[in-house]
């Protein structure tokens, strides 16, 4: 009877899909075998339970918990761990608790399965309908708030910190570093990476994404989630399903989608432009490991979507038309068709539950999900769902939406084909992470935990390459700062403080301490380092302290501790609770505090926040991005100017200094554009995997062909460099000009093309006789090599023209003037070098006493006085002409070796002195003789 079952279930499912509607037969490439034959062993509450990803309270996972129930008995298709939901232990224990916890959840269902407990009935074990679970979980990256796992884990840096990197390699090293790490807990769900485009940054909006986002040009966003989601991939050994967010784009929002439904007025045509250009990228990759498995349905309405700017969608996440239209774009239709998941952002969220009420809907978790679901989505995430009825949990609210699919399910077989199609979807993405469902194979070993938290010099090597110098420019901050602290010099270090718990019990710790980067200077540069600086003349207080003092409520002297300082280190890591209004305060009310200092302040954050006038008074700016011990290693390293070479860029616009990322990206004006025929012969072609263009990266040519007249010849251009000396964005304009001067004048043809991975394409055709020259241009980059041949019927070789650039006035005026000697008897600060003064002095002196003993024994002492007199005023006029740096005065010093040229002249000057006294005294002598 049951084996008689089992065929009559296949025979259904079988019928169901001969008999689907053409759209849904269209999308079959990703319903392989393996799933087709899973799928039809399953039964209703099997492949609804599928469709949700579901959220627990605690680390228990015995049979009479919540989540047990929802596993064993409802076979839902995921769990997504949560910080906020006590799902992880403090710390030592946070990477073994959260091995152990995966393992159990991943077992409940295994055993379940084997057993039978799970069906409700007595039916004998089936292991066809094992399915492993999908364990899902967030992990941003610079630590709290936006990690789950707080400790244990390498500390990655958060997107914004590898996009001023601009280096799609490092991108790729943080992923795997991530991958393998997570994968080895046993995690197969990743919940990003974040896609979104900052185009304008604007900190005063109620929702600021700061550095959680890789920057604000559409194309470096795509290239360095590409690159990411490939690490990813292969650091899990491709055991993990990616699904990057915020789908549709959310960069140009103004509400945190957690908490409110944010509207964007941006047309399809608009976020096609910038928003969705990234997911394009993910979802069309050349290379299989950086395409995505999913994508993150934000929840976000659009205004004038269609082009009606007076019509606004419903969420994008709960509106079926909106998200039709979008994901039938030609650029997802073949990743689509192979399978991606589209995934709803958590239906539980209060975002949700307010667009509900104000739109006079009733907030019901089964109509809600029923919504997401019929609008496009395959997996649900239902956070932490609730209904309006205070008595229901989330546990109670996740069981009734289960209850409502089944029957659903049962009734209604247009549901029940969507819901089928989507199963499928979902059991082909678990099918590529396990090649079969076997328990064995789904578990992970926690020997593999050895190797967990150990990638510690890829992050440095992202924070040395990440470090950007805001303001001032780089020659002036050398005249600024011509040296870092040394062992006289006071510090305050002023530090934006953070805390966090990794569960609601556990205790608090520091994210980022006050006196973080005071101790990283002590161990590089304090006495067990270089001996730079003395521990004694090292302060830091938090802004908080800062604060109190401002208030006058302060228990400490800061306000003395500052006015004996001469350096003030600023750091901040969040500026979400008014840190740049006290800094603005601070600045404002107590200028005595910074005035004649040296003030260099480090951004752990976003680069965006500070005015013009608030950077006018910092000495020095820099951009760290994140708050990771290694940049915070980093920034000590800039403060003292040694072993750190400022490589980064700002990925975002920031307007108080004028940086553009339009004007930054577009190609740079100085450069010459590499122009060659466009063979097909080995060439190296610049990649965008390090961003930044080497001298490998020029093509290499085989033996030019001859060119005749009736010929179409190829050229490229490029590599084409932008303003921060990185590849110019794919679709940067170009232009090709092809001139032709024969009998009748000259004839021009014009090709415009756009630039992948930094290099454009046209071709021409010689359709005439006489001398050809092609150039390119890409403004405002106007000089190019050019291509030069005679076209005839015999043909001709081309030739390529380097144009050689003219110096400039503005050229000319830069040459470096040839070095003048320094002048060794003052200090750069103005003070005389003690050394050699006491031996002038010496000098002088002795001269002096000398000629007084002499002059007096031979003639008088008051002739001796006199004498000694004017030996001491010319030695010392002599050494002050060479002081006070007269005219080839250290030209005499660096030619008569240093401090013996000194001596020569100063005696030169007693020399002289001594002249002047005998002409004293025969003047003196001739004047009495007359008046006798």
């Amino acid at each position: 009877m049951k084996r008689f079952f089992h065929l009559l279930t296949l025979l259904i499912v079988i019928i169901s899909f001969l008999e689907a509607a053409p759209a849904a037969r269209a999308e079959t490439r990703f319903q392989t075998s393996q799933a087709q034959a899973v799928l039809a062993s399953m039964t209703p509450e099997e492949r609804v339970g599928q469709l949700f990803l579901v959220t627990f309270q605690g680390i228990e996972t015995h049979d009479q918990t919540q989540i047990y129930d929802l596993i064993a008995n409802h076979h839902v298709g995921g769990v997504v761990l949560l910080a906020g939901n006590d799902n992880f232990l403090p710390e030592p224990d946070t990477i073994s608790g959260a091995h152990r916890l995966v393992t159990a959840l991943q077992t409940i269902e295994s055993n379940a399965v084997a057993t039978g407990s799970g069906s409700g009935t007595s039916a004998p074990p089936n292991d066809e309908t094992y399915v492993p679970l999908f364990i899902g979980i967030s992990q941003e990256g610079d630590g709290a708030p936006h990690d789950q796992i707080l400790s244990g884990l390498t500390p990655l840096p958060n997107p914004m910190a590898i996009g001023a990197t601009w280096k799609t390699e490092l991108a790729q090293q943080v992923g795997a570093v991530l991958g393998r790490e997570l994968s080895a807990l046993g995690v197969n769900l990743y919940l990003g990476p974040s896609l979104d485009v900052v185009e304008a940054p604007n900190p005063s909006a109620l929702i600021d994404l700061g550095p959680r986002v890789f920057g604000g040009d559409p194309f470096w966003v795509g290239e360095m989630g590409r690159a990411y989601i490939s690490g990813l991939h292969t650091g899990s050994d491709n055991r993990m399903v990616v699904v990057a967010k915020h789908f549709p784009g959310r960069g140009d929002s103004d509400r945190a989608p957690e908490e409110e439904v944010a509207t964007v007025r941006k047309s399809l045509e608009q976020l096609k432009q910038v928003e969705l250009t990234p997911f394009f990228s993910v979802t069309n990759s050349m290379e299989a490991a950086g395409l995505v498995d999913g994508l993150l349905v934000s929840h976000i309405r659009y205004q004038g979507f269609q082009g009606n700017i007076r019509a606004t969608t419903r969420p994008v996440s709960l509106d079926a038309a909106a998200l039709s239209a979008i994901i039938s774009l030609p650029e997802f239709t073949t990743w689509r068709g192979n399978g991606g998941l589209i995934v709803s952002d958590a239906l539980g969220s209060q975002a949700v539950r307010d667009f509900y009420s104000q739109s006079g809907e009733n907030f019901l978790p089964r109509s809600v999900a029923r919504d997401a679901f019929q609008a496009g989505n395959d997996l649900l995430y239902l956070g932490n769902i609730t209904s309006e009825d205070p008595d229901e949990d989330t546990y109670a609210a996740t069981l009734g939406i289960l209850d409502f699919f089944a029957q659903q399910y049962r009734a209604d077989r247009a549901l029940a084909q969507l819901v089928d199609t989507a199963v499928l979807r979902i059991l082909a993405q678990k099918f590529r992470v396990y090649d079969e469902f076997t328990p064995s194979n789904v578990s992970t070993p926690e020997s593999r935990l050895a190797s967990v938290g150990s990638s510690q010099e890829i992050i440095f090597e992202v924070a040395r390459s990440a470090a950007t110098l805001i303001s001032p420019d780089p020659q002036e901050l050398s005249t600024l700062l011509p040296r870092g602290p040394n062992q006289a010099d006071r510090i305050v270090f002023l530090t934006d403080t953070s805390n966090f718990k990794q569960c609601t019990t556990c205790l608090w710790q520091e994210s980022h301490a006050a006196d973080a980067l005071q101790r990283t200077v002590l161990r590089l540069y304090g006495p067990n380092g270089s001996g730079q600086v003395f521990s004694s003349r090292l302060n830091s207080f938090s802004l908080a302290e800062l604060e109190l003092m401002l208030n006058d409520e302060s228990q400490t002297d800061i306000a003395g501790i500052l006015e004996r300082a001469n350096w003030l280190v600023i750091s901040l890591t969040d500026v979400s609770e008014g840190q740049i209004s006290l800094l603005q305060r601070f600045f404002s009310e107590r200028p005595n505090l910074i005035r004649d200092r040296n003030v260099i302040l480090f951004s752990f954050t976003a680069p965006y926040y500070l005015d013009a006038t608030d950077i006018s008074k910092l000495t020095a700016y820099y951009a760290l991005y994140s708050k990771q011990p290694a940049f915070v290693e980093v920034a000590a390293r800039l403060l003292f100017q040694q072993q750190i070479s400022l490589q980064g860029a700002a990925p975002v616009s920031i307007p108080a200094v004028g940086y553009d990322l339009i004007v930054a990206t577009s190609p740079d004006e100085d450069q010459i554009i590499p122009l060659a025929l466009d063979q097909a012969v080995e060439e190296v072609t610049p990649t965008v995997e390090s961003g930044t263009v080497t001298p490998e990266a020029e093509p290499t040519q085989t033996p030019i062909p001859l060119y005749r007249i009736g010929d179409t010849i190829p050229v490229q251009a490029g590599p084409i460099i932008d303003h921060n000396q990185h590849i110019v964005p794919d679709g940067t304009p170009v232009h090709f000009i092809m001139s032709t001067m024969d009998e009748g004048g000259e004839i021009l043809q014009q090709v415009d093309s756009t630039t992948v991975a930094g290099v454009a394409r046209a071709s021409f055709a010689i359709n005439r006789p006489g001398k050809v020259e092609i150039s390119a241009v890409s403004e405002p980059a106007v000089l190019s090599g050019v291509l030069q041949f005679d076209a005839s019927n015999e043909g001709a070789a081309v030739t390529v023209v380097v144009p050689q650039v003219t110096p400039t006035l503005q050229s000319t005026a830069t040459v470096t003037p040839t070095p003048v000697p320094e002048n060794d008897l003052v200090s750069p600060e103005g003070y005389p070098r003690v050394g050699i003064w006491l031996l002038v002095m010496l000098a002088v002196v002795g001269g002096a006493v000398l000629m007084f003993w002499a002059v007096s024994s031979l003639v008088s002492p008051r002739w001796g006085l006199r004498w000694a007199l004017c030996v001491f005023l010319g030695g010392l006029a002599a050494y002050n002409y060479l002081a006070l740096d007269f005219p080839g005065a250290a030209e005499w010093i660096a030619s008569s070796t240093g401090a013996f040229g000194v001596l020569l002249l100063t005696f030169a000057g007693q020399l002289i002195g001594s002249l002047g006294a005998w002409v004293w005294m025969q003047f003196l002598s001739g004047s009495r003789s007359r008046e006798d």
